[in-house]
């Protein structure tokens, strides 16, 4: 964060404190045995994380004008998703983690059945959002809404990529499959909050061409990135165990290019994702300091 702008780092403080609001407000404890399953969500959902996804939502409907109340709760449903794909991808039968933002994962702190279901209840919470007219008066909005984050999230999006990535302990994959991989697996929904912040917008299909390609870009920037971290960071700020992609045998963007060119060709990517953006004035910097963000990032 040295070099981010101080525009930046201010948004980021207030998104984090925005979705964590919002959690506390969803996910309140009942008195009743369901307490634990509350618990959970909030055990994954509240503090820490970079709120990147809720951050372009933000970002992108601020340029549409859009109603800070309606981009919150889309912003929020994104990351409902995102918190419960990165509960079922640390259970044992997935990557077996034990940390995750810094603290136990939702298996360790609780157990795996309670696990399974708070993600699942994150899931549904995520479509409950968007479902409801306070996230926007117009029905066909939030059936867009709705359709966008379903294909993001599912077998040609967030889920295909993670299964790609389960055959990637088994398989030798060349860059074009780990592209494809990292694609699905990590931009999809990093896409879907840029498109989403369009679509409250009311941007038709085609207006979008622009954004679809600064979202693909930083999506792909922010996996070579991570790889790199995965192999050289410090896992106390990183907030999770690294180097299991290394001792798992997969390829990634690191293995298959080499530090230098992988850190080249993220360079290349987010000077690409900001040359999307030129349709737009200053109303869109705080978009152009996000992909700067991936480059500089440490955790």
């Amino acid at each position: 964060m040295t070099h981010a702008s101080l525009a930046l780092e201010s948004a980021l403080r207030q998104v984090a404190a925005e979705i964590d609001a919002q959690f506390d407000r969803l996910l309140d404890v009942p008195d009743d045995p369901r307490a634990d399953l509350y618990r959970a969500m909030r055990h994954a959902a509240i503090g820490g994380g970079k709120r990147l996804r809720p951050l372009l939502v933000f970002a992108t409907a601020q340029l549409f004008a859009v109603d800070k109340s309606c981009a919150a709760r889309v912003a929020t449903a994104l990351e409902c998703i995102h918190v419960y794909s990165l509960i079922h991808d640390d259970l044992p039968a997935m990557d077996d983690d034990d940390l995750r933002r810094g603290k136990p994962t939702v298996h360790k702190a609780f157990d795996e059945a309670t696990a399974i279901l708070a993600g699942d209840c994150l899931h549904d919470l995520a479509f409950e959002l968007l479902a409801h007219e306070a996230t926007h008066a117009d029905p066909f909005v939030r059936v867009e809404l709705i359709s966008e984050l379903a294909r993001s999230s599912g077998p040609a999006g967030m889920a295909g990529g993670q299964m790609m990535d389960l055959e990637a302990e088994k398989a030798s994959f060349d860059l074009a499959t780990v592209t494809r991989l990292q694609a699905l697996k990590t931009g999809a929904l990093i896409s879907c909050a840029v498109e989403c912040g369009a679509i409250l917008g009311r941007v038709p299909h085609e207006g979008r061409t622009g954004l679809r390609g600064y979202a693909r870009d930083i999506g792909l920037a922010f996996q070579i990135v991570d790889d790199i971290l995965d192999a050289e960071g410090d896992e106390a700020l990183v907030g999770k165990k690294l180097g299991k992609d290394g001792a798992a045998g997969k390829e990634t963007f690191l293995s298959l290019l080499g530090i230098d060119r992988a850190r080249e060709q993220a360079r290349m990517l987010v000077d690409q994702a900001i040359a999307h953006l030129h349709a737009f004035g200053p109303e869109a910097d705080l978009l152009r300091d996000v992909a700067r963000f991936t480059l500089e990032r440490d955790r």
